[in-house]
């Protein structure tokens, strides 16, 4: 237990969660110290097209068919299978900690993300008591939460990318558990590292001057304003960080209270074999001249970082949560015409 995720565990509050695995990554992952898991609409895609899990899926898939008929369903069902196997590896860690590690998240379909089907969704895929739905920030997103928390159902909100859809996704919950002596955990996750793909993404497309090594810093600079406004307004809800697209989206969160969710290959396997020190970055903050460098070049991370930047109403087409779903609309998409060409 040397190796650098048990030490950043030893030493820090940051867990190391792992990221859309195969059954050997989460049995890796947990060996080196991962204290949850999270899946996504591309996990189907990702087993089928080819991982060491595919004839798993294959099985269960021909099952499925036999007495579903609607490609998407089938999607919804067949992912509902893979994850609960994931989960069962995490159950023991649930159990041992009673309830404080060892989650499993799993999210619908991102096509189809109204209210209504949000949370049948979640209902459906919650089969075992450390399985948490992943559920939108958006205006449907919210509404779902709110239903689901007083089911007493565990949520991963994701696809935040401002500090206002972390405020308001917390204030739904404190509203909703008002009552509640026992209430389910929540957890927002804060997707840094799609927000620095994105606004990288913006200035190369729009020639936008913007000095690199601020442009670096901007999704930190929104994780460490969230982590000080979660901590100073005492919001109940877990802080999960995600998204990955660079090491230094783990490395430079180690000190915060979070998970900070990686997938194994090109992140953890990477940082493993480097064992890097366990050094607190996060406790830095962010220079005065970064932030004053991003608010005044960005608009978009001006939405991001202020309070009141944006609202609810905007979040669904706000432009890194669209880049983040498309990724997983292309993933599913992808699913669904393999099933349709199997009939």
């Amino acid at each position: 237990m040397d190796s650098y995720f048990w030490r950043v565990r030893k030493s820090t509050a940051t867990r190391f969660w792992i990221n859309n695995v195969t059954m050997k990554e989460a049995d890796l992952a947990i060996e080196h110290g991962a204290s949850g898991c999270t899946q996504n609409p591309s996990y189907v895609w990702k087993i089928l097209s080819g991982s060491e899990d595919k004839d798993f899926a294959m099985e269960k898939l021909r099952g499925i068919l036999k007495t579903e008929s609607d490609p998407e369903a089938v999607v919804v069902r067949l992912q509902r299978d893979l994850v609960a196997r994931v989960a069962e590896k995490f159950l023991p860690l649930y159990k041992q900690t009673q309830g404080q590690m060892g989650y499993v998240s799993i999210q619908g379909s991102p096509i189809n993300e109204d209210t209504k089907t949000i949370v049948e969704t979640a209902r459906f895929n919650c089969i075992a008591p450390n399985i948490m739905a992943k559920i939108p920030v958006t205006e449907h997103g919210l509404e779902a939460i709110r239903i689901l928390v007083k089911e007493g159902i565990p949520i991963n909100a994701t696809e935040c990318m401002a500090v206002k859809q972390v405020v308001d996704v917390c204030e739904a919950y404190v509203q909703s558990i008002e009552g509640i002596a026992h209430p389910a955990p929540l957890y927002f996750s804060l997707i840094t590292g799609i927000y620095d793909e994105y606004l990288q993404k913006e200035v190369a497309s729009k020639n936008i001057h913007v000095d690199q090594d601020a442009l670096w810093q901007a999704g930190m600079s929104i994780a460490k304003k969230v982590h000080q406004l979660v901590a100073a307004r005492k919001y109940p809800c877990g802080f999960i960080g995600g998204g990955a697209r660079g090491l230094h989206h783990f490395t430079e969160m180690v000190g915060a209270d979070a998970c900070i969710t990686i997938n194994w290959e090109g992140a953890a396997k990477e940082l493993i074999e480097m064992n890097p020190p366990v050094v607190n970055r996060f406790a830095a903050p962010t220079d005065f001249s970064v932030e004053e460098e991003l608010l005044n070049n960005l608009e978009d991370h001006r939405k991001a970082y202020f309070i009141n930047g944006i609202t609810s109403s905007e979040y669904e087409e706000f432009g890194p949560v669209v880049l983040f779903r498309n990724n997983f609309v292309s993933a599913w998409e992808k699913a669904i015409e393999f099933i349709r060409s199997l009939r």
